[in-house]
């Protein structure tokens, strides 16, 4: 007899209230290991709440998160050598070096051989040439590289993205996600992207789960996602579900 893989992220009616809102009201979801899953929604849907609970920063209010078997946060001390967390929004020290940033964080993560880590994925992502600049000097495309090289530094078996590529030029854009195609095809990791860029979304994610208010909206592969809402771009099929449409409103309208 055959047993299931344990799912890498297990989400069960997770609910987070806050004082005078719920920004997370009961979702559910498994995400098998090795795969990549996009999570969208509007502003305010309850993403990166959602991401926060996954990575043990917020305590839910009711339901349970587990990370590759661990329930967070009260067991996360056992899987966050394994996890890693990528976004332009959050700032590295300005005034440190990019490697300097960067061996702090792999002395937090207790990397192996810090030095030769570094010097990886500064060759693999294109930084060698300004490890040695101030990270306030550095333009949007290479800081996000550099952000995209700190989430790597421990090998994480489970990534957690968000908006990876905003505000970067297309170019740039590719770059980085060829670059986690090929992370994910050698190691298997399991990755989550918040994104808000369809283009991205189809091309790295095999399943979207699509939030609005809370609450998970649909779940499914792009294609099936596509044809349900007789959209031909996951754009579309966004919109649908944002303004409350679905295919047979627009077939009366």
């Amino acid at each position: 007899m055959d047993v299931k893989p344990a799912p890498a992220i297990a989400v069960d009616n997770l609910v987070k209230r806050y004082k005078t809102a719920t920004a997370v009201d009961g979702i559910s979801f498994q995400l098998a290991a090795g795969t990549v899953t996009g999570l969208l929604g509007g502003n305010g849907a309850g993403k990166t709440t959602t991401i926060a609970m996954i990575m043990g920063l917020v305590t839910p209010t009711a339901g349970t998160v587990a990370v590759l078997g661990a329930h967070m946060p009260r067991q996360r001390y056992r899987v966050l050598h394994r996890m890693n967390f990528e976004s332009p929004y959050v700032d590295m020290p300005m005034r440190l070096t990019v490697r300097q940033n960067l061996s702090v964080f792999a002395q937090l993560y207790a990397v192996p051989d810090e030095a030769g880590r570094i010097a990886s994925l500064a060759a693999d992502l294109d930084l060698t040439e300004f490890l040695d600049r101030p990270a306030g000097k550095l333009s949007a495309g290479q800081k996000t590289r550099v952000s995209l090289a700190k989430s790597l530094l421990n090998k994480p078996d489970v990534l957690l993205l968000d908006e990876p590529t905003a505000s970067l030029d297309p170019d740039t854009a590719d770059w980085v996600r060829t670059h986690l195609e090929r992370y994910r095809a050698e190691t298997g990791a399991t990755i989550l992207l918040a994104s808000h860029n369809m283009n991205e979304v189809e091309r790295l994610c095999e399943r979207v789960i699509i939030m609005k208010k809370g609450r998970v909206e649909d779940d499914d592969t792009p294609a099936r996602l596509l044809a349900r809402y007789s959209r031909e771009t996951l754009e579309d099929v966004f919109l649908d579900v944002a303004r409350g449409r679905d295919r047979q409103d627009e077939v009366a309208g």
